[in-house]
């Protein structure tokens, strides 16, 4: 089935999953903003402890800043609360409903990204119609604490072997991203790197350099 123009056309290449515990006081609204203007490209809510309905409260006020730019905004996990905002995809996990019946749910305009740790898990959520897979955890990480780390040279593979958008997330930040250059990404997930960072403006606009040449043939 032929994709929607939407799914076709995202710029994975900076994409920013939000995290409350990495502000350290800083408010998410304000700092989301920033990281936009400094070049992120997509913006995924991740919301492990909030209720449903703070999910949604949160998720309102977030679409109206990524309405506002232009940019995706992807719901982690929950299909429910995406459908509610309308938001433009969903990502799920190894472990959340499986990848083929979020498509059926979400239908053929919205995107659907996939976790994968292995060229097995990836293969299967191409075969789900999923529009890009995440690749990880490529470097120690302290926002997911079940991650296991996956070598580059795994990594490398992946890419290869696969004709969807690959992004890495775990880890990345801008001290290691240049040891990412010719795996074959096409985008990284990053967390702490922003949000976790003082001025998360200057910070994304350091890191879309780095990720411009990360991304250079």
């Amino acid at each position: 089935m032929k994709k929607s123009e939407l799914r076709t056309k995202v710029d994975y290449s900076l994409y920013l999953v939000t995290d409350r515990l990495c502000l350290s006081g800083k408010d998410l609204f304000h700092s989301v903003e920033e990281a936009i203007k400094g070049g992120v490209t997509v913006v995924q809510l991740r919301e492990k402890t909030a209720s449903s309905r703070e999910f949604y409260q949160i998720g309102l006020k977030l679409k109206e800043i990524t309405r506002r730019h232009n940019v995706p905004l992807i719901i982690n996990d929950r299909v429910d609360i995406a459908l509610a905002l309308d938001a433009e995809g969903v990502h799920v996990g190894q472990d959340d409903l499986d990848a083929q019946l979020v498509r059926k749910l979400l239908g053929q305009d919205k995107i659907l990204g996939v976790s994968a740790k292995n060229l097995s898990q990836a293969t299967k959520a191409i075969e789900s119609d999923a529009d890009y897979i995440g690749v990880g955890a490529i470097f120690p990480t302290s926002t997911k604490a079940d991650a296991s780390e996956l070598s580059l040279l795994d990594i490398s593979d992946i890419c290869s072997k696969i004709n969807i958008p690959v992004l890495g997330i775990g880890g990345i930040n801008q001290e290691n991203i240049s040891k990412l250059k010719s795996l074959g990404l096409d985008g990284v997930c990053v967390v702490s790197a922003i949000l976790g960072q003082a001025d998360c403006l200057n910070a994304t606009k350091n890191l879309r350099q780095s990720v411009d040449n990360l991304l250079k043939i």
